[in-house]
Formats: C-alpha cells, sequence, structure tokens
C-alpha cells in the first residue's frame, strides 16, 4: 500500500548523470558491489607478511599518539592478516559499465519497491519519529536503505578492520584506508561495536545505511536509546544515523529534489552542468516546461538548479534542486541519487520518468573513453588528460566537437561519437 503525501507527492524527484566518473558509472554503494566478481590471481607472499609485520609496527605508533590506547589496538589486530579479495577489488578498474537507463532497471527492481512498501508499513511510527526530529522524508530514507542493503539483508561481511587495513598498507586508496581505519579504531574503542562484529563492504562502508568510519563519527545516533549507535543490528539507529546525516548535510522538508522537464526546440546544451546554477524562474524564461508541459511551480521558481541531461539531448532533462545535491553528498554519483530520487518517488505515489532513454546508444568502455580523449586531445579539444573519466573537460571537449559538427552539445560521448572522432582524425 502507497501512502499518498500532498506534502511529498508534489515533489519530483528525478535523474542525473554520472558524478565523480563517467555518467555511466555504477557507484560503489552495497547495490553496486552486490555479486561483483573477483579472480584470485593475488597471493600474499612471505614478503608481504614480513612488510605488513612491520607496517602494523609503526601504523601502532601513530594510532597511539591519535588516543587510541594499547589494549583497543591488540583487541582489533588480533590475528589480522591481507585479505586477498580486497586486494583485487582495491586494484580492479572496471572496463565495462551499465547505461543509466540499465542501472534504474536493477535498482529499480520490482522487489526492491515491494520490499520497500513493506518496511514502509512495518516501521510507520519508526518513520513518523525520524520525520518529526530529522525532517527528512521517510521515503527517502527507506529509499537509501533500500539501495544500500536492501533493507538490511546485504550489509556487506567482511571484517572492518581487515579490509582498512589491506587497503592503508599498500594501493591507490592507501591514505583513505588509513584515515578510516583509525576512525574504525576509535568506534570500537567508544564501546558501540566490538571488532569481531564489526562487518560491511570491501572498502569499508557498514550497516544498515553504509556509513564509512569518518562518517560514523561524525553523524551516528542512538536512535532506538540503548545506549549504543549499532548501525549493524538497530535498522532504527542506522535511519536516524542516516537522518541525521542528510538533514546536517542541508536536507531542506518539503522542497524538491529534481524535476524532470521539457526542452525548447534549439536549446542550447551547453547549458547544462553542475557548474550553471540558475533559478526555476530564470529556467522557466528559457522556454523550459514540466514534463506535462506546464510552467514550474510556484515553490521551484525560487530554488536554484542545474540542469541535467544524463543520456544526452535524446533522453530525458531535469532539474537538480538543493536536495538532490544533498543525495549527492551521501553517495557522489549522480546515478546513485537518481535511483534514490526514484524509488523515493514510487514510495510517494508519484509520476516516473516521462521521458524515453536512447537505448540504441552504446556507452564508452574505460578503454573507449581513454582513446577518445586522446583523439580529441589530438585534434585539438583538450580534455585535460587521459583517465577514462568523462568530467568536465572532457565534456567541454566533446561539445566542443559536436559543435564542429553542427550537432546538439550535449557533451555525451557514445561509441557512435567515437567514430566520428576517430574519422576526424584520420
Amino acid at each position: 500500500m502507497r501512502r499518498k503525501t500532498t506534502r511529498f507527492g508534489r515533489i519530483n524527484l528525478a535523474l542525473a548523470s554520472a558524478a565523480i566518473a563517467a555518467a555511466t558509472m555504477v557507484p560503489q554503494t552495497g547495490f553496486a558491489q552486490k555479486g561483483q566478481p573477483v579472480r584470485d590471481d593475488i597471493v600474499v607472499t612471505p614478503e608481504m607478511e614480513e612488510r605488513l609485520t612491520a607496517w602494523l609496527t609503526g601504523f601502532r605508533r601513530d594510532a597511539m599518539a591519535e588516543g587510541i590506547t594499547p589494549s583497543t589496538f591488540t583487541r582489533a589486530f588480533q590475528g589480522i592478516t591481507l585479505d586477498v579479495k580486497v586486494l583485487e577489488l582495491n586494484q580492479k578498474q572496471p572496463e565495462f559499465v551499465r547505461p543509466i537507463w540499465a542501472y534504474l532497471g536493477s535498482a529499480l527492481s520490482d522487489k526492491r519497491k515491494a520490499d520497500g512498501e513493506a518496511q514502509l508499513r512495518a516501521n510507520r511510527t519508526l518513520f513518523d519519529r525520524l520525520e518529526a526530529q530529522y525532517g527528512v522524508e521517510r521515503e527517502v530514507l527507506a529509499a537509501i536503505w533500500g539501495l544500500e542493503t536492501h533493507y538490511g539483508t546485504y550489509m556487506g561481511s567482511r571484517n572492518v578492520i581487515r579490509s582498512l587495513t589491506t587497503l592503508a598498507f599498500e594501493g591507490r586508496r592507501a591514505g583513505f584506508g588509513r584515515t578510516q581505519l583509525i576512525a574504525a579504531l576509535r568506534i570500537i574503542q567508544s564501546g558501540d561495536i566490538t571488532p569481531k562484529a564489526m562487518n560491511g563492504s570491501w572498502a569499508g562502508a557498514m550497516g544498515h545505511t553504509q556509513f564509512i568510519p569518518t562518517t560514523y563519527l561524525a553523524h551516528a545516533v542512538d536512535f532506538d536509546g540503548d545506549g549504543k549507535r549499532n548501525i549493524w543490528e538497530s535498522h532504527a539507529d542506522g535511519l536516524g544515523s542516516a537522518a541525521n546525516y542528510l538533514k546536517a548535510s542541508g536536507w531542506d522538508t518539503g522542497d524538491p529534489a529534481v524535476r524532470e522537464v521539457k526542452l525548447p526546440e534549439g536549446f542550447d546544451y551547453a547549458l547544462a552542468g553542475r557548474s550553471i546554477k540558475k533559478s526555476g524562474e530564470d529556467w522557466q524564461a528559457l522556454g523550459l516546461r514540466t514534463a506535462s508541459g506546464d510552467v514550474l511551480p510556484r515553490r521551484e521558481r525560487g530554488l536554484q538548479a542545474y540542469l541535467i541531461v544524463p543520456a544526452g539531448h535524446r533522453g530525458p532533462a531535469f532539474l537538480a534542486y538543493p536536495n538532490f545535491q544533498t543525495i549527492l553528498r551521501y553517495n557522489n554519483a549522480t546515478s546513485y541519487a537518481m535511483a534514490v530520487a526514484y524509488l523515493a518517488k514510487y514510495f510517494a505515489d508519484d509520476a516516473p520518468i516521462q521521458g524515453t532513454w536512447p537505448t540504441d546508444e552504446r556507452p564508452l568502455t574505460l578503454s573507449e573513453a581513454k582513446e577518445m580523449q586522446r583523439t580529441l586531445t589530438a585534434i585539438g579539444y583538450d580534455t585535460g588528460g587521459v583517465d577514462g573519466i568523462i568530467g568536465p573537460m572532457s565534456r567541454k571537449a566533446i561539445r566542443g566537437f559536436q559543435g564542429s559538427l553542427g550537432q546538439p552539445q550535449d557533451g555525451f560521448a557514445t561509441e557512435k561519437l567515437l567514430q566520428k572522432i576517430r574519422a576526424a582524425a584520420r
């Protein structure tokens, strides 16, 4: 049974493009990690074990200097070894990524929707309390819970101290691993959880709503009142912590997150992007209308928003408001934020996306994205480097090339566009 609410039913939450990485990159959440393949082609050698022993000796001194007691350190690191799977995952950079429409299809599965409705019914009193204290709508909290751990059914089974030790020991996330490892030790020292029970994802995200240790220290709450911030076993603590984090990050009760819009003929797609923010009134003056063709609601005309075209000019377009950016602070991948938004829309009995996705387009693989960056730079469109991530500089270069062809400058990187870039370089 879906609960209709006028205060939230009017909030048109919607989609956006990718955030840190490519527009189609799957965000690193419990939902994304589930089922991720791992090859056992890395082994822990005796030399690595010796280096780990030496590293732990030095890290122990650092931990003591930061207030970690000897007893806490000893309990946390008893029998600790490197995690081969974490070493493997830390070195991998996925070659193939799903297009946004495929990601949404998985994220917004019928089972996730049905299970979320059941949780909203079963926890009605809890959600009443959460809304009253933090002002974050229950639909949003349920959506985050559903996407992070499928309502607590998949919270990760790797020991967090072991995972973070492995990350901190060596590799591209050593700095992250060390910072989170110190924070994890502080959590253990506080008495909220034991080292053995502190489980999570391979990258250290924990509990019902997948907090990393530093976020836990800053925002976790004891919402069930038992004296511990136990986000692993208490869904009340997990949801309360997520609500506290969203509120601290700027969530405004009753404001929209995203609005699907129609663009006028001949619209300048160079205006799409996070860096270009205008009031809803200004966007409306440029010809934008709601998906149904109406003027923007009065409340939205005074909010600052940026325009998103996550699948280029052939796909749906959206205005992203400040609450959407707050979701991004929870996980800075816009594909994740839009999944949260649309799952929340479903729970609120709001309309789904009206536009259609260009499913005949194929987003680039990692190696193709690097080739596009190299080739664009070679023909005079500077992408700012070659890393396979289609960020602002790469999109600017793509738009420049599209403009030279007289095409809409939407900055959307596809295999068809790569073919044209290759032809121009010959």
